[in-house]
């Protein structure tokens, strides 16, 4: 019997759950053969190295694990297969709405969601209760009204701690205060209006505002995760805007916080601002339209993404899954706490610019975000600027 080899390509794994899923798929197909390429796990060397492969006309990699902005670009290049045949309406109902809206480019699907993220705030439950606060902030302006007593009562260095630096976390960040104003960067049809209402522009004042009230540290806009997340775990902030990955991290021996100790919540929004508006991340499953092995590749696919194997990636790797009914499942739930705490913030998740000339726009963004957040710019006109920027850049995509 001929047994078709295909390569499955992502980033590496420290937990090796990925490889035991891949050795497990082998087992169970014996005329398949998955190899487990592992690439860089900066992710932009990694796309590059797939762009490089694709423009090359490369077929050497079958299956790839992407990250949850690529589709639109891979897919405007025909680079990845139209899954929308394989991967029906009723079967895409059982994952989350921003997981499938992020693979959706034209009007077709290009990847399946594997495992998400989203942006969630977290916060010091014990020092809100001794100031008397029983629940997290709905608002920005409640946050900061907390943070500044908190920090009052109880002598703590920062009231809000977040990911400010010029980078992809930067726009993350970014695009949250907007969203969570009633703002967007593109409308419905492509076109860009991050200037054309007061939302976003309120947005980035309220980014602003953190630093101007002291609520976050005057450096914030130097701040990546690790540095956000620093601060938080060593007892230096109120709350921290991060990824759901951080709650883990509390029940690891020697930290300074206890999972007691913290609460996890949805991000505020302005008021009157009547949906969230959490950065969507992730990982998807696509296809190099360019491979021989369609069928082999889309077997590998499904069973990757398959409630079993979700479970096990959430379980021993901490990945969260990408199907809704696994965060009403109580076993899991009681094995995975940050599920049931992030599910609210999924649930209005909002993915990046689904544009394929996105890596451009977000390095406009990332730049006018943070001399925005420095001050040395103001909101306005960082919006100007950008509302400049991404029109041309649509415009010559």
């Amino acid at each position: 019997m001929a047994v078709v080899q295909i390569v499955f390509s992502y980033g590496p794994d420290d937990t090796g759950t990925v490889e035991s899923l891949v050795n497990t798929f082998n087992q169970l197909n014996p005329a398949i053969r998955v190899k487990y390429k592992r690439m860089p796990a900066e992710t932009d060397l990694y796309h590059k190295r797939l762009r490089n492969m694709f423009m090359s006309g490369s077929d050497r990699i079958d299956v790839i694990a992407g990250d949850i902005i690529w589709p639109a670009e891979f897919a405007s290049k025909s680079w990845i297969a139209d899954l929308s045949s394989r991967f029906s309406p009723s079967e895409r109902q059982l994952f989350l709405d921003a997981t499938i809206e992020a693979n959706t480019y034209q009007g077709k699907v290009w990847g399946v969601p594997w495992v998400t993220d989203v942006g969630l705030l977290y916060y010091r439950k014990d020092l809100l209760q001794n100031s008397g606060f029983s629940n997290p902030p709905k608002t920005w302006d409640e946050l900061k009204t907390i943070a500044l007593q908190v920090k009052q009562d109880s002598g703590i260095q920062d009231g809000y701690v977040f990911q400010g630096a010029q980078y992809e976390g930067g726009v993350c960040n970014g695009l949250e205060y907007i969203w969570t104003h009633g703002g967007d960067v593109l409308d419905s049809t492509g076109a860009v209006i991050i200037n054309n209402s007061a939302a976003a522009k309120n947005g980035l004042t309220t980014e602003r505002s953190m630093v101007t009230g002291g609520v976050a540290p005057q450096d914030v806009h130097t701040y990546f995760e690790t540095e956000a997340e620093t601060a938080f775990l060593d007892g230096e902030a109120v709350f921290c805007r991060a990824w759901p990955p951080l709650f883990g991290i509390l029940d690891e021996p020697d930290e300074p916080l206890s999972p007691a100790e913290v609460g996890v919540a949805e991000l505020p929004r302005a008021s009157g601002v009547g949906v969230g508006g959490g950065c969507l991340g992730g990982w998807n499953m696509f296809i190099n339209a360019g491979t021989a092995h369609q069928n082999e590749a889309w077997q590998f696919i499904a069973f990757m993404t398959a409630p079993a194997q979700q479970r096990k990636l959430a379980i021993d790797a901490g990945f969260l899954p990408t199907r809704k009914a696994l965060y009403l499942d109580p076993t899991l739930l009681t094995q995975v706490p940050i599920l049931g705490l992030s599910r609210d913030a999924l649930n209005s998740a909002r993915p990046r610019p689904r544009h394929p000339c996105y890596f451009e726009m977000s390095e406009e963004m990332a730049e006018q975000f943070n001399l925005s957040l420095q001050g040395t710019i103001t909101p306005d006109k960082a919006a100007q600027t950008l509302q400049t920027e991404l029109s041309d850049i649509v415009a010559n995509c």
